[in-house]
């Protein structure tokens, strides 16, 4: 299955790549954003809207 990781910056956890390219074999896509928290899509919907676009972007 294809995985997109959007790390936001405030985020209670921030994984690094290395742990979610081990973690995630099949990751498509992995972004560090400059802002943006626990809840991204109530914060920056925008923002969160274009990152699950550009995430499965190659998918299409």
């Amino acid at each position: 299955m294809p995985v997109a990781v959007s790390a936001f910056p405030d985020e209670l956890y921030q994984a690094p790549r290395s742990w979610v390219e081990r973690a995630y074999p099949n990751l498509v896509y992995y972004h560090r954003l400059d802002h943006g928290g626990h809840f991204a899509a109530w914060e920056q919907p925008e923002v969160f809207a274009q990152e699950l676009r550009a995430g499965f972007r190659s998918l299409r």
